[in-house]
This record gives C-alpha cells, structure tokens and sequence, in this order.
C-alpha cells in the first residue's frame, strides 16, 4: 500500500505525515511539495518525496504514479484554487488513484456564506464525478486562530464579532491530521463525509469569557453587521482578503454552519479532541 500526502511542507500536511508515518511503514508514504528540499527531514527517514505543484499539472501525474490513496490538502489561493484542484483530481484519476481524501469545510452549500465554500464544493463534485473513491474531512475552523482573537479582546476590553449567538465547533490542526492519518492507514470510510469538529461550539460570549481572564476584568461582546466587521478588521490592520474571509466565516458561523459537533475525531483516532479553551490557555505560558 502506498500512501501520499500533497502540500506536505504545509503545516497540516507535515503534521498528518507525522501521524500516518506512527502507523504505516516510511517505505510506503510519499509525500508532495513544490520545494522537496524542505522535507529533507522526512526523506532521510525513507519517506519518498517527490515535486509537485498544482500549477504545474504535468508535475502531478508522475507524483501520483503508484499511489493507492491521496490525501489531498487544499491550496491557500481562496477563490483561485479550484481549477488547480480539479486538475489534481484528473492526475490522480490517471495515475490510477484509488482513494482520495479531501480536506474540505462544513456544509459546502450554496446558501453558506462563507468564501471558501465554492472551491471546496466544486472539488467535492470534482472527486465525485472521478471514478475513485473518496471521503470529505470537513475541517471546522483552527482553535488556534482565535488565540489573536481573545489577547485583542482582553487588551481592549471588547470583542466585536457578526456572529450572533451562535458557535463554531473550533478543532485544531493536530486533531485534523491525526483524523487524516487514520483513514489513510486504516483504509475503508469511502465515499463518505465527516464533520472534523472540536468537543463543542463556542460562542463569541465564550471567547469573551476567555479574554475576561486574561484581562482581569471584563470583556463586553460587541455584536455588528457584516459591513462594520470588515470594516473593524481593516481598521486593525487586516489585508482585504483576509478581513472578508474572517467576515463571511463570521456570517457563516451566525447562520449555524459551523455549529455542528460530531464524534469522528474520537472515533477516528481513539483520542478525544483538544478544546479550544485549552489551546488558548495554552498559548499564555508559552
């Protein structure tokens, strides 16, 4: 059985090898990047590292040659990543691919507002219409990207936010690649999607709480529409890209699409799932 990851210089994929190289044997992994000088580390541990960048297609087939299952790791070009993935799917397709692992994003539907939903729900389809056989990570959103969140909160005493009341089932990216690893190495779980969540939703209420104690006092919720978010973000020093991806998570988040909470961590790995409020107490005695 041979295993790859692609984008394995990323920090899911190095971790997700990490965890796959726990359970299977280094001669069976292969791992793509586009700088395999980076993964020397992995190499001299008789992993196969071979060059592949999405925006090369003719790099892709040969990365994929002998390959059995394929995790394959979204690319960070929101809004510009979907061909290149499509073209993914047709090189691991030719190169007779058996299995594809997707990392997608809970509930890829037309009416989530999200950004990223277009992308992953156009290579969801891609991988469905493909012959292979695939299953779909649905990867809530990092726990750690709120550690930003909550020390800003407590250092103004606020913390606004256009998700209503509702929550998000925050995991970490350590929980995301050990939930990749096991269906890499334990096969089965074909053509199936699972939400890849975190042991709760939380609200912006709960961070809030959580910049409480960092402050010391009080942190008030300060609920706005989308067009003040994006503003708020841009006045903090977000580039526009990233301040409308924060924005449309939050309006995703207000509409209940990132809610859900499920047991595949758990049932995938045998371990339960770090909760976002241990990440972020975490990163105050680092």
């Amino acid at each position: 059985m041979t295993i790859a990851i692609t984008g394995a210089s990323g920090p899911l994929g190095r971790a997700a090898a990490e965890f796959l190289l726990d359970r299977v044997d280094a001669r069976e992994v292969v791992l793509t990047t586009r700088s395999p000088e980076s993964l020397a580390d992995f190499a001299a541990k008789g992993v196969q590292v071979r060059r592949a960048d999405f925006t090369e297609p003719g790099t892709l087939t040969s990365a994929f040659h002998g390959v059995e299952r394929l995790l394959l790791i979204s690319v960070d070009t929101i809004g510009a990543r979907l061909e290149a993935q499509r073209a993914a799917v047709t090189a691991a397709a030719a190169a007779g691919v058996g299995h594809v692992v997707y990392t997608s994003v809970p509930e890829p539907v037309p009416a989530n507002p999200a950004v990223v939903v277009p992308d992953h729900a156009g290579t969801e389809q891609s991988l469905r219409e493909s012959g292979m056989r695939w299953t779909a990570l649905r990867n809530n959103l990092y726990s750690h990207s709120q550690i930003g969140t909550v020390a800003g909160a407590a250092a103004a005493g606020r913390l606004v936010t256009n998700t209503g009341d509702a929550g998000t089932a925050y995991v970490t990216r350590e929980d995301c690649a050990a939930a990749a690893a096991a269906v890499l190495a334990e096969g089965g779980h074909e053509d199936q999607a699972y939400d890849i969540t975190g042991p709760h939703a939380v609200t912006a209420h709960d961070l809030a709480a959580l910049a409480t104690e960092a402050r010391g006092g009080e942190v008030e919720v300060v609920q706005v529409g989308d067009d003040e978010m994006l503003a708020h973000l841009r006045q903090v020093g977000l580039p526009l890209p990233l301040a409308e991806l924060v924005t449309t998570f939050g309006a995703s988040t207000r509409d209940g699409y990132l809610a859900t909470v499920s047991t595949a961590v758990q049932d995938l790995t045998g371990r339960a799932p770090r909760s976002l409020e241990d990440v972020v107490r975490a990163s105050r005695k680092s």
